[in-house]
C-alpha cells in the first residue's frame, strides 16, 4: 500500500526574506545627492472613459449628458524633483537554510520521509539552479517593476554581508530567459545557493538599483488596496514608509521568484517565466498555469516526492523545491484526506 502524506499541519518559513523597497530621487552622473521620494495628493477632474450602456451609447443627448458629468478624483502621485533623472530603489534580502525541516509538521510517516528527500535534492544540486535564476532576477532589476518600462539605462549595485560589492548593467539580463552568465553573476548565486544549502550561516544581500528615468519623470510606488474608498475619499493610494514612497515587501518578492519556466504551457504562452506559486496563478491573466487536473500542481508533485517517490524530471524537483523556498501552510484537512 503507498504511503501516503499524513501531514494535516504542514507549514515552511519563507527562505528568501526581502525588506519593503525605499524609493529615492538622484542623478545618473552624481549620487551623492540621494533623498527620499514623498508623496503628492492630487485633485483632478476625470472624463468620463469607461463602457457605456447601449442605451446612453446610441443616444447623442443621453451621451452629451453623461460625458459633462465631472468625474472627480483625489489620487496619490509620485515624481522626482525637476533636478533629478534617476531613481533609486533600495531594499535587503535575507537568504536562509534549513529547507529540510519544516517550521511546523504533525504527519509521522512525512517526517520520516521528508528530510532525507530535501537533503538528497540540496546533496545533488547544491541549489545551483535555483540560486542562478533568483541572481539573474537580482540582476535584471525585475522588481523595478513598471519603474524599468522606459529607463534608459538600470544599474544594480549588490553588496554581499555589508562586505563585497557587484554591479550589474540589467538591460544585460532578458527577463524571458535564465541563459546569462558573467563571474559576477557566479559569485552572487554562489552566495545563495551556499545560504539555501545551509553552508553559509548568514547571507544579507543588499541591493541598490538605479534607473535612469527623465528629470521629473513619475515613478510607481506600490498602490495600497483599500476595501472601503467611501465618497470623496482618495480613489488611489500610494504606500510609503515613515514618509518615503516605498514598494511592498511581497511585490520585491514575488518579482525575484518570478522563475517558474518549468510549467506545461510555457512553449505556447509566450509570456516568459512566472513567478513560483502552488497553482501557477498569473493574477493580471486571470489564469492557473499548474492544474491538479494535468497534475503539474505543486500539490500534485509534492505529495510523491516528499515521500520519496522518482519524479518525471529534475525540473518538477526544481519547481517543488522552489516552492518550499517560497514558504507557506501546505497542510491538508481530515475532510480532504478522505
Amino acid at each position: 500500500m503507498a504511503v501516503k502524506n499524513d501531514a494535516t499541519v504542514l507549514a515552511f518559513e519563507k527562505k528568501l526574506v526581502p525588506s519593503d523597497g525605499y524609493l529615492y530621487g538622484t542623478t545618473w552622473n552624481d549620487r551623492s545627492k540621494v533623498k527620499p521620494l514623498t508623496l503628492t495628493p492630487k485633485s483632478v477632474r476625470g472624463t468620463i472613459s469607461n463602457r457605456l450602456k447601449p442605451a446612453l451609447q446610441n443616444d447623442p443627448l443621453k451621451l452629451n449628458a453623461e460625458v459633462e458629468k465631472p468625474n472627480l478624483q483625489t489620487v496619490d502621485a509620485c515624481a522626482l524633483a525637476e533636478d533629478q533623472d534617476t531613481l533609486k530603489l533600495s531594499f535587503t534580502l535575507k537568504v536562509l537554510g534549513g529547507i529540510d525541516k519544516p517550521s511546523a509538521s504533525n504527519g509521522p510517516e512525512f517526517n520520516k520521509s521528508y528530510h532525507g528527500v530535501a537533503q538528497n535534492y540540496v546533496a545533488e544540486t547544491g541549489f545551483t539552479e535555483l540560486a542562478k535564476r533568483y541572481a539573474i532576477n537580482i540582476a535584471n532589476g525585475r522588481y523595478l517593476w513598471r519603474n524599468r518600462v522606459g529607463a534608459e539605462k538600470v544599474e544594480v549595485v549588490v553588496s554581499l554581508n555589508e562586505g563585497e560589492t557587484l554591479s550589474f548593467d540589467a538591460k544585460q539580463f532578458s527577463l524571458r530567459d535564465f541563459n546569462a552568465d558573467s563571474p559576477d553573476l557566479q559569485k552572487l548565486a554562489g552566495k545563495i545557493a551556499a545560504a539555501l544549502s545551509g553552508n553559509l550561516p548568514y547571507l544579507l544581500i543588499r541591493v541598490e538599483a538605479y534607473a535612469l528615468v527623465g528629470s521629473a519623470q513619475e515613478v510607481y510606488p506600490s498602490e495600497e488596496l483599500v476595501l472601503d474608498k467611501g465618497k470623496g475619499n482618495k480613489s488611489k493610494i500610494l504606500y510609503a514608509v515613515n514618509g518615503t514612497a516605498a514598494l511592498h515587501s511581497q511585490k520585491i518578492g514575488n518579482a525575484i521568484r518570478t522563475i517558474d519556466t518549468w510549467y506545461p504551457a510555457f512553449a505556447e504562452a509566450g509570456i516568459g517565466p512566472i513567478a513560483i506559486e502552488p497553482y501557477g496563478s498569473v493574477t493580471n491573466l486571470g489564469k492557473a498555469f499548474r492544474t491538479p487536473k494535468d497534475k503539474a500542481d505543486f500539490y500534485s508533485l509534492f505529495d510523491r516526492f516528499a515521500l520519496g517517490e522518482t519524479l518525471a524530471s529534475k525540473d518538477q524537483e526544481h519547481y517543488v523545491m522552489a516552492v518550499l523556498v517560497r514558504g507557506g501552510v501546505f497542510g491538508q484537512s481530515g475532510k480532504e484526506k478522505e
